[in-house]
């Protein structure tokens, strides 16, 4: 399983529960972004479920691995950020 990096000096967390009782976190780590729209960020991802461990496998490969992160990205405000989430961690980084 793949952890994730520490974050940034300067960047700002917001941690909660996630729907199997295990801590969770948002990291914004730009340090930009207001509290209130990572707080709602972190609210959306444990009501959707979106923490915990997946399966993931590449197109064409025969391995899966447990735990993997997803990357995309995500619009907050009129900003594009790099969006990673790892198990129990929503990540945004400058895109």
């Amino acid at each position: 399983m793949t952890q994730p990096p520490e974050p940034a000096p300067d960047a700002t967390i917001i941690e909660g529960t996630a729907h199997n009782g295990k801590p969770c976190r948002v990291v914004d780590n730009t340090g930009t972004i207001p509290r209130g729209e990572l707080e709602q960020l972190l609210e959306d991802l444990v009501r959707d479920k979106r923490f915990g461990l997946t399966a993931l496998s590449a197109t064409g490969s025969s391995e899966i691995r447990l735990g993997e992160p997803q990357f995309t990205h995500l619009q907050m405000g009129d900003d594009l950020y790099r969006f990673l989430l790892f198990p129990y961690e929503a990540r945004l980084e400058a895109f």
